[in-house]
């Protein structure tokens, strides 16, 4: 099973942060997160150097979730077989590139991955087939919704079946609609409740890569997202100084 596809389906908030592979993941993934999202595509780390972290937090609390560097069907094999139950891929423009996505990630007759045997981060099943199917209908695919021409093909993006999740890129897109940085401008603004409105329409979650600095999360949620990573840094500080206000030093 895929707890954060379960969550999204039943209409709830799923908040993550980011992982590494240079770091005790093991704790932060028992932290309270839902997901942790490995990145290869802002980062020299290449997909197949997540297999250590990404093991050391199987069955804890926070699923591991990996943007790709690219949309290319070996790069988001790799991803899943390194044991990701989740894959998002950026700068998805168009139906096509969607559609591509799907092809790579499921088994026929849904797609064409590869197979590489069973992995266990799904659960059981009774048979080889049983294991396919399982796997098809829970992985999450996530394309990045980070251009005007995304925006403008956000329908047809989202009517490819097998797409769970609608992904802004906030600097990206912010810079696509003249408003640098501005996560509140009324184009920035306008660009969000169009792709929200989509999502609605078909079934998928709108999040954000991450909530803006200073920009409470609750004002997307309000709007319908309902994916996203926070930073942890401060928290965690906030944490730790809280701990320790208590004794007497």
């Amino acid at each position: 099973m895929n707890i954060v596809r379960d969550l999204l389906k039943s209409g709830k908030t799923v908040v993550g942060t980011a992982g590494r592979i240079d770091a005790d993941m093991a704790t932060m993934a028992d932290a309270g997160w839902d997901f942790l999202l490995y990145d290869s595509q802002h980062s020299p780390v290449e997909v197949k150097q997540m297999l250590p972290s990404i093991q050391s937090i199987i069955g804890k609390k926070a699923l591991p979730i990996i943007r790709v560097s690219a949309n290319q069907p070996d790069i988001i094999c790799f991803a899943l077989d390194v044991g990701a139950m989740g894959v998002v891929v950026p700068m998805v423009n168009t139906k096509e590139e969607a559609e591509a996505i799907v092809r790579a990630a499921k088994y026929a007759p849904l797609g064409d991955r590869s197979h590489a045997g069973p992995r266990g981060q799904f659960g059981e099943a009774s048979d080889y087939r049983s294991y396919l199917d399982m796997v098809n209908e829970e992985i999450l695919l996530i394309p990045m919704i980070e251009t005007q021409q995304a925006v403008d093909n956000i329908d047809e993006i989202l009517s490819v079946p097998g797409i769970d999740v609608a992904l802004i890129g906030p600097t990206d897109l912010s810079i696509e609609v003249n408003s640098t940085m501005d996560f509140q401008s009324p184009a920035y603004e306008k660009a969000l409740d169009t792709i929200a409105a989509s999502c609605k329409r078909h079934g998928v979650v709108p999040g954000m890569y991450f909530i803006p600095p200073a920009i409470d999360p609750n004002w997307f949620v309000d709007k319908g997202y309902k994916f996203f990573t926070m930073q942890s840094a401060g928290w965690v500080t906030e944490g730790i100084q809280n701990g320790l206000s208590k004794i007497t030093r």
